[in-house]
């Protein structure tokens, strides 16, 4: 049986990416990354990649006229490299119909608040002052709607303190463990 190919978009970082990629290599998860797709020339995540050897894509959105056209170039480097799952990892666009229609159920996001609650970009701070002691994270699949989709799965951390960066480490290392177990449903089809 042939290994589950992964494509993996991000922005910044790189940190979830490296958490699946680290898998991949110690046998965690029987897959591999086959593309790194990011919409930040520059960001570090791409050198995350470049030390893993994974190849890297790396687009200027504002590049082309609408984001169906860069999508569609998205959507024929996927499907030219056999891809099975997309992994949302700190990728900060909202997906279109045209890669939406391509993968549906197929695309896969993890966002740090406990869906359906704090949505958005801003949902740690926004737990915060909105006074949350459970904290977590959601690996689920991505629709049309932002941070919806139906949940894969979720991780938990109680945390009473103030400190916005100890909680987002925190946060960070459900993130990591939580996406390479919500991979592992996706290869064995327990979702």
């Amino acid at each position: 049986m042939k290994r589950v190919r992964l494509a993996v978009f991000a922005s910044g970082s790189g940190s979830n990416y490296e958490a699946i990629a680290e898998a991949c290599a110690d046998g965690r998860l029987d897959a591999e990354i086959v593309l790194l797709v990011c919409d930040k020339p520059g960001a570090k995540v791409l050198e995350r990649a470049k030390r893993f050897g994974t190849e890297s894509f790396a687009f200027n959105p504002k590049d082309y006229e609408s984001k169906a056209a860069y999508e569609t170039l998205l959507v024929r480097m996927l499907q030219e490299r056999g891809v099975d799952f997309v992994c949302l990892a700190g990728y900060m666009r909202i997906v279109g119909p045209t890669l939406l229609g391509a993968f549906e159920q197929r695309i896969v996001n993890i966002h740090p608040s406990l869906l359906p609650s704090f949505k958005g970009a801003h949902a740690i701070q926004d737990a915060v002052d909105y006074g949350v002691k459970i904290f977590g994270v959601t690996t689920h699949f991505v629709d049309e709607t932002l941070d919806g989709g139906r949940i894969i799965d979720q991780g938990a951390v109680v945390y009473e303190g103030s400190d916005i960066e100890e909680l987002t480490n925190l946060i960070h290392n459900i993130e990591h463990k939580l996406y390479v177990k919500t991979i592992n449903k996706l290869i064995n089809k327990k979702y």
